[in-house]
């Protein structure tokens, strides 16, 4: 059987089983691990971090991807501190290649539990749409690779919206990985490397700076970035206005 037979086969029920077991993982991982995850708690726990890393490096980082994928997927709080972890106990790199492969690992799970859920079936009601709505599936689907790099280059955009909108426009798989893994390079390697030099703020009893991001050394090439993946958007609105 194909699969597009299996997914037309498929009951409600059996569609929206993967997204409530993510809504249910989330809403349990928010109420016991919500004060948990925290810098509070690396700080605490460094030493032995440490310790078992030295002694078990490689189980080390499968423990650390794994726990990673969990946190992604689930949209469990703590991501952030996850991604100093893997500065603090594997250094920019290759702790920075870790936090992204396990993000882009989480972020596809989600995207795979929603657009098995719903969204084939809302894409496929945008392109059967006239009109406004219809306009707008087709700008999209035009500069797919373009809107796919903004939305996660964006400071703005928070991580778990950038996950689950590329599922309600049938972007495809390969694109939405492809994008995902190198778009949140430049945000993970900076946050990564603040990881990295947490063993010197710990020594000082202070806490990271994350608002590193929106400095103007780190924050104007990202945006650099931002303004090279909307150029093919503004050329094809252009040539649009133009007819070409």
């Amino acid at each position: 059987m194909s699969d597009t037979m299996t997914e037309r086969s498929a009951s409600p029920v059996t569609r929206a089983l993967p997204l409530v077991l993510i809504a249910v993982g989330a809403g349990l991982g928010w109420y016991f691990l919500g004060d948990t995850l925290s810098f509070a708690t690396l700080a605490e726990h460094r030493e032995a971090l440490i310790a078992f890393r030295d002694a078990h490096y490689v189980a080390t980082v499968a423990v650390f991807i794994a726990a990673y994928v969990v946190i992604v997927a689930f949209s469990l709080p703590g991501a952030t501190i996850a991604t100093l972890t893997g500065g603090f106990l594997f250094a920019t790199f290759p702790g920075a290649l870790f936090n992204v492969v396990a993000a882009t690992i989480g972020a596809t799970a989600i995207f795979l539990a929603a657009r098995w859920g719903l969204g084939e079936r809302l894409s496929a009601k945008f392109d059967a749409s006239e009109g406004t709505v219809k306009r707008i599936k087709e700008g999209i689907d035009r500069n797919q690779w373009s809107m796919l790099f903004l939305i996660r280059l964006v400071p703005a955009v928070p991580f778990f919206v950038a996950n689950l909108l590329p599922s309600l426009f049938g972007v495809p798989l390969y694109r939405y990985v492809v994008s995902t893994f190198f778009g949140i390079i430049p945000g993970a390697v900076v946050y990564t490397s603040v990881g990295a030099g947490l063993g010197e703020i710990f020594e000082r009893g202070e806490t990271p700076d994350l608002g590193i991001i929106f400095e103007p050394q780190i924050l104007l090439p990202i945006l650099g970035l931002c303004a090279l993946a909307a150029l093919p958007i503004a050329l094809n609105f252009i040539r649009g206005r133009r007819g070409l």
